[in-house]
């Protein structure tokens, strides 16, 4: 997901602050705005130095894999000069105001987490080590320049030394310092280190609560159906099977859902298979998936918002009646989370409520699912667990106000889980977009002239509408209006065209789905212009040497140009985005029969200061992964108004023995920190289909591959 935050424009939001809390801890963090702070409860996100020298950061992202439960912490620590050891980490409480920054929304998503808060947690930890200093050299008596710290003490140059516990009280009565000194990265001792994830032991050992594990005293579970029709609602029901079953107590009706609450998931599960359900199926009954597919190609040819627009492309292009053109599908797919949606809500006799769940959105999710039950957002606590899974998907609050509406009926805790049905067949899906993609080569076989159009929907306007630019869905035509080749006359445009099918991000959103056009389209004109791949890229980066550079890693490790057996190739492709730069090598066979089999990745990336070198090669490795498993197999059709796919035997995803080498080079940066957790996946795509085509001839303008295609003729 795309922002308006560009990278240094905002290091912290509002007031460096330090202040005592409750059994005498140091507090140091930011509160959102002047004059808050007197009244403040607690800080947002950052940190509190117990007198036995414990240091807690209150998170304020959420963590659903990527490992930010981890590297914040890192950056603590630097600043601050503990070790990790001595970091516990506790999850944030719902609160936009105290937790938002720098978006004013607090959310996890868009691979933000370490470009909005390198700086904050940075700042946070080093004023901590400055005041606990000034309290220690106050109390000796010498100048803090006489005083360093170390392994969570201060350390005078005559050998004394005072634990950080010692020093809270003293150093809570302090001002902040006005002006925070940070480390020189060339000083760095836990920063762009390879450091264990503080997560691991308990996701390993099964301590891990995620928001399926909640387990409250007296709790109900309940299944739940929704109308298999988008957009249906329920008509009737009769529940008299379902209410004889062992163990169900209730069948709580909603307007487009049924719900069957039991004593446990299986029951309940029994109970709503045994009910007889009308739907009123609604106007979408006959919807197909070339419905979406022909009014998503038809929407190419309304006019649209221009995202960038260099030189003429479309005068330049009319004139050339010999000009390249294409048109490229995106499928629509689903989110498939591990851990499927799921939240647990007691409404309480005494006015109050309280939910556990996971959720990229904590302070959205209290806040809707408190209009549900008609109470003000301060009667409900939210309890925000470790997420088996986000993608995107949990930046949504469906199954939250779902599970609240469910147990305003039901007079104990009850925890709804969505079956893996569900989970598919009616979540919120990544949309199917259409692509016009054409350009005219000069003498030399470069694009002169290169137009790229892109329509579907725009979640971004339902999601965060304040955040388009000019009505301009930033996040549709990321990638795209930043594409990094040198060509004189470029234009990127985006028409809305948001249709029946509820769509949502999807992990890489707007480069998942433009860098497989462009990087795709780039190759076809290198085969127009009878130029090599990786030559005809890099005769076109005399303005981009990172992204120049990332090309050439990838290429090199991954043995570009040797031979290999027949029906096998090599694809590559550049991304640029997040603030980050990444090229893949994708090498893979196709058999007679058309089974293709990814063999190796290489991907080289330029994400800027690395904070954690492990959790970046991870993130990569998951991103490939899973753009491997979309490129392969990630289709949702449609068909009757119904979502066609309903579990992993027909939305496979990739199994360990289907996944391939992936080889991770890192490059050593020192630019600002881009983001990690997508573009992985974004680079992917094009890759793939440029490595099909170097196997096969065959060019793919639209994923999944699919076998009939690729066989031996």
């Amino acid at each position: 997901m795309n922002t308006p935050y560009a990278p240094g424009a905002v290091t912290r939001r509002g007031f460096l602050k330090v202040a005592a809390a409750a059994g005498g801890a140091l507090m140091v963090g930011f509160w959102p705005a002047e004059g808050e702070a007197a009244g403040s409860a607690e800080l947002n996100a950052f940190i509190a130095i117990a007198p036995d020298g414990t240091v807690t950061l209150t998170n304020p992202k959420a963590e659903m894999g990527q490992g930010v439960y981890t590297s914040l912490p890192q950056l603590i620590a630097e600043e601050l000069e503990i070790d990790m050891n001595q970091i516990v980490v506790r999850h944030s409480p719902p609160d936009a105001k105290l937790y938002g920054a720098p978006f004013g929304d607090q959310f996890t998503g868009g691979s933000l987490t370490i470009r909005s808060l390198y700086e904050p947690m940075r700042q946070t930890g080093a004023a901590a080590r400055m005041v606990l200093i000034q309290a220690a050299a106050d109390q000796w008596k010498v100048s803090p320049d006489s005083c360093h710290a170390e392994h969570g003490e201060v350390v005078h140059s005559s050998g004394k030394r005072l634990k950080y516990g010692q020093l809270v009280g003293a150093a809570s009565k302090l001002k902040a310092p006005e002006k925070v000194v940070l480390k020189d990265p060339k000083d760095f001792k836990i920063v762009g280190k390879p450091v264990k994830r503080l997560d691991a032991k308990g996701k390993t050992d099964g301590t891990a609560q995620f928001g399926i594990d909640a387990q409250v005293k007296g709790m109900k579970f309940a299944a739940v159906t929704v109308s298999p029709v988008v957009g249906g609602k329920l008509k009737s029901v009769d529940d008299s099977k379902a209410r004889k079953l062992r163990g169900v107590r209730q069948v709580v009706k909603l307007d487009n859902a049924v719900a069957v609450v039991a004593d446990n998931y299986w029951y309940a599960k029994q109970g709503l298979a045994a009910l007889d359900i009308q739907w009123d199926e609604g106007q979408y009954a006959k919807l197909g998936t070339d419905d979406v597919r022909k009014l998503m190609v038809a929407a190419l040819q309304k006019p649209g918002k221009v995202a960038r627009n260099d030189g003429d492309a479309l005068k330049t292009l009319a004139a050339d009646n010999k000009r390249i053109e294409a048109i490229y599908i995106n499928p629509m797919l689903a989110h498939a989370t591990m851990e499927p949606m799921n939240a647990t809500v007691h409404v309480k006799p005494d006015g109050t409520a309280e939910i556990w769940t996971g959720t990229q959105v904590p302070a959205r999710a209290r806040d809707d699912a408190a209009k549900v039950l008609g109470l003000a957002p301060e009667k409900v606590t939210l309890h925000n667990h470790l997420v088996g899974g986000g993608f995107g998907r949990r930046l949504y609050t469906d199954y939250v106000t779902q599970a609240a509406a469910v147990a305003r009926q039901v007079k104990a805790p009850v925890k709804v889980v969505w079956s893996r049905e569900q989970d598919i067949q009616h979540g919120l899906f990544r949309g199917l977009y259409a692509h016009s993609v054409s350009a005219t080569l000069g003498a030399d076989g470069k694009p002169v002239a290169f137009s790229h159009k892109i329509a579907g929907p725009s979640n971004l306007a339902a999601f965060a509408p304040g955040w388009l630019k000019d009505g301009l869905d930033i996040d549709n035509v990321e990638g795209s209006d930043i594409f990094s080749y040198d060509i004189p006359n470029y234009r990127s445009e985006y028409t809305q065209e948001d249709g029946p099918v509820p769509t949502a991000f999807w992990r890489g959103v707007g480069p998942t789905r433009n860098m497989t056009v462009l990087e795709g389209f780039l190759d076809e004109l290198a085969q127009k212009a009878g130029k090599e791949p990786l030559e005809y890229r890099l005769s076109m980066l005399s303005k981009e040497p990172r992204a120049a550079n990332v090309l050439k890693l990838a290429a090199q490790n991954a043995g570009w140009g040797q031979p290999l057996p027949p029906r096998s190739g090599r694809g590559i492709a550049l991304m640029r985005s997040w603030g980050t730069y990444l090229a893949q090598v994708v090498e893979l066979s196709v058999s007679d029969a058309g089974e293709v089999t990814v063999k190796r990745v290489v991907c080289a990336v330029d994400c800027g200061q690395v904070v954690n070198p492990d959790t970046v090669k991870a993130q990569i490795q998951s991103g490939i992964n899973y753009g491997i498993t979309a490129g392969l197999f990630g289709l949702i059709t449609i068909k009757d108004g119904r979502v066609e796919q309903s579990n992993f035997h027909d939305y496979p995803i990739l199994r360990i023995n289907q996944a391939p080498k992936i080889d991770v080079v890192i490059v050593d940066s020192r630019e600002a920190p881009g983001g990690i957790g997508e573009p992985g996946t974004a680079g992917l795509g094009a890759a793939l289909t440029n490595a099909v085509f170097a196997a096969t001839g065959v060019r793919v303008r639209e994923l999944p591959l699919r076998q009939e295609d690729l066989k031996k003729a």
